[in-house]
């Protein structure tokens, strides 16, 4: 078999979620559908909470760079999917397959990094009211933001520069939607030992930490809610941490059945059957669930298209 070096162009074809034609017009329609539905909704919130001065407070400068991580998120991986549908074809480019395993780490990490922000902010508003303004200043919140992206940029640009040295089969299949960097991996050529030790040292790292964050935001912000008297401040206190708490469980527990359906089952096509939760449907209901159970985004979306509909 004809093995093509990394300096060398050179593509991949991606089988995709279905092989049988008649379901191309399907899973067109229903990927496009929940693409654009994702990106207005996300855009909804970033455009609500912008023009409504009552939202600009840390809690939702967290949530409008969530929404926008969502939307990149999503871009990442449906447009291709989409032409490939569209034009009958299967094939990647190196390059593009690059960039895609790249903002795909990017924009899952940062979606990682802001939900522990967001569960840190709830804990300093519960937990320490009094001085909250003063610990979630504009700096505080512009630098915390600043650091994620930082933080996930060299840990996603580590593993492209590791990637770089692999060398692939001309017309490699990858059995995915998209290139996600350990199924690229399988199919390289080269010993990927040291891809893989990597792979797993950041994903432990990348995902212990926040999720420890988030665990121990929650256990502080409980244990003040049960010395709390007043039934509407807990009230109150339940109505900011349910929507975020609903991300927190649909982000987490659909990148957990990403990981058992991989470990557990051999079959390629559950997998990505699953893993279309992980990152399409994930992304999209975000911003039904925010602006269904929280009052503030959902007053402020009806004063928007209120706004938008009444015209000048």
């Amino acid at each position: 078999m004809e093995v093509e070096n990394h300096t060398v162009l050179s593509q991949f074809l991606l089988l995709g979620l279905s092989e049988d034609p008649e379901w191309q017009p399907i899973l067109f329609g229903l990927f496009l559908s929940m693409y654009l539905v994702t990106v207005l909704g996300n855009l909804l919130i970033i455009l609500a909470i912008f023009c409504d001065s009552h939202l600009h407070t840390p809690m939702y400068f967290f949530l409008s760079n969530l929404s926008f991580v969502d939307i990149c998120f999503t871009s990442t991986t449906v447009p291709k999917m989409l032409v490939n549908i569209q034009a009958q074809r299967k094939d990647i480019s190196y390059t593009e397959c690059l960039t895609q395993v790249y903002f795909f780490m990017f924009f899952a990490g940062m979606d990682n990094f802001l939900l522990t922000v967001m569960a840190y902010d709830r804990f300093v508003a519960i937990c320490h009211p009094l001085n909250y303004m003063i610990i979630m200043n504009p700096h505080f919140c512009v630098l915390l933001v600043l650091l994620c992206w930082l933080v996930i940029f060299c840990s996603s640009l580590l593993h492209i520069l590791l990637m770089k040295r692999l060398s692939f089969s001309v017309g490699t299949e990858i059995p995915h939607f998209f290139c996600e960097l350990a199924q690229v991996l399988k199919v390289a050529n080269s010993d990927t030992l040291i891809n893989n030790i990597v792979l797993l040292v950041a994903t432990a790292l990348l995902c212990v930490f926040p999720v420890t964050g988030i665990l121990f935001s929650y256990s502080q912000i409980v244990s003040s809610l049960l010395r709390m008297s007043s039934s509407v401040g807990k009230s109150k206190a339940f109505s900011t941490c349910g929507s975020h708490l609903c991300v927190v469980s649909l982000f987490y527990g659909t990148a957990l059945g990403v990981y058992l359906s991989s470990a557990v089952t051999h079959s390629s096509n559950k997998s990505t059957v699953i893993s279309v939760m992980y990152t399409v449907v994930t992304p999209m209901l975000n911003p039904f669930i925010y602006s269904l159970r929280n009052k503030d985004v959902k007053g402020a979306l009806g004063r928007l298209l209120s706004r938008a509909t009444s015209g000048p």
